[in-house]
């Protein structure tokens, strides 16, 4: 048996109707998302470390949000703005830890337009340093 004009309409109404009610729930339960970004404080800027050298990176914990998306962290080494992440000086370790000891490659060049990024919910560069040999 067909289904009649007016029983199509109030299915569809019906459907309709509970798709806006998930979509309203949605918004209404959603959590905001807080990135946390906490601020590289070393090595600081004219820093001078060595290739080949282990050195602690630490950064400010004062200030995080209450629900950190991510609470693992990451730290690549980056040379003019070029972040290599195939070989990570560090990963794995809380971000609330403010601090993690990292070994410089000896293969590293010298130079002066180091920066450290430090990723957990979003990636933060430190200021610049130097490498030398």
């Amino acid at each position: 048996m067909a289904r009649t004009w007016p029983t199509m309409q109030a299915s569809s109404f019906s459907a309709v109707l509970s798709l806006l009610v998930v979509a309203l729930a949605s918004i209404v339960f959603a959590r905001p998302t807080q990135i946390y970004v906490p601020p590289l404080t070393s090595p600081s800027a004219g820093t001078s470390w060595k290739a080949g050298g282990r050195y602690n990176v630490t950064w400010d914990t004062s200030k995080p949000p209450e629900d950190i998306t991510n609470d693992r962290g990451r730290v690549v080494l980056a040379r003019d703005g070029l972040q290599d992440h195939a070989h990570p000086l560090a990963e794995g370790f809380l971000i609330l830890d403010g601090r993690v000891e990292v070994t410089i490659p000896k293969d590293v060049q010298p130079g002066n337009a180091y920066q450290l990024v430090l990723f957990g919910d979003s990636g933060n560069y430190g200021p610049r340093f130097t490498i030398t040999k």
